[in-house]
């Protein structure tokens, strides 16, 4: 009888154990590491974020996108030079990253530029160490020496009217910073085999990014922009 006690004895301590561990409350994920956005651009917040507005009146303004939600709309009319918003001013030495989604309408072969990070003064310096651009079907990366000599880094194929995932990884020297690129979430590489460039991307006195679209011609051109995000990761400015 005592053998038999034993082992039931055993047997419910062992199941006690089980229904224990079954019990007991499951641990609740990692909280996701929080961003470290530095500064951002929300259609849905106005353009407070925005240094200034470099536009003819009424035609950089916000409306609502079936894929993205309120976004930017830089509309530049025929004729005029440019339809910009000036965002926040950069220092050397700096490492930063840049996000945002943009789509386009351009129906001439005038090029136009749709992201600048300008320098100032614009004589005797790279004017634009770096370029997005439209021209000819294309979406071209430009980089700008010091002596404002143009490097063509990649381009690819566009269409009107469609999105495109848009990031940056930019660190910022007069001849050894660096560019990194990321088009609809895939890093790109770069026209010398490289997917990291090494050069100008900050000159003058003063520098600054700018979105829209810039270079006159006699037929209206548009960008839209979603959220504009500046962060201390990729994570921080995608998704």
């Amino acid at each position: 009888m005592r053998k038999v006690f034993a082992c039931s004895a055993a047997a419910v301590a062992s199941t006690l154990v089980v229904a224990a561990i079954a019990a007991a409350p499951v641990g609740a994920a990692p909280a996701p590491a929080p961003r470290s956005v530095t500064w951002s651009a929300d259609p849905a917040a106005g353009v407070g974020a925005f240094t200034s507005i470099q536009c003819a009146d009424g035609h950089f303004k916000t409306a609502k996108d079936a894929a993205k939600g309120k976004v930017w709309v830089a509309e530049q009319l025929a004729n005029e030079e440019r339809c910009e918003a000036v965002g926040p001013d950069l220092s050397a030495g700096k490492t930063f990253y840049l996000g945002w989604s943009s789509k386009y309408r351009i129906t001439d072969s005038t090029s136009r530029y749709v992201f600048q990070l300008k320098c100032s003064p614009s004589t005797g310096t790279a004017n634009h160490p770096i370029v997005l651009e439209v021209i000819g079907g294309k979406l071209r990366l430009e980089d700008w020496t010091t002596d404002h000599t143009s490097v063509t880094l990649w381009d690819t194929p566009i269409s009107n009217d469609q999105w495109h995932d848009i990031a940056f990884r930019i660190s910022t020297d007069r001849t050894k910073g660096t560019i990194q690129f990321w088009f609809d979430g895939k890093r790109q590489t770069f026209s010398d085999g490289s997917t990291t460039y090494t050069g100008t991307t900050i000159d003058g006195t003063r520098n600054y990014l700018k979105w829209g679209v810039y270079h006159q011609a006699d037929q209206t051109a548009t960008q839209w922009l979603s959220k504009i995000r500046m962060g201390g990761s990729l994570a921080d400015v995608t998704g």
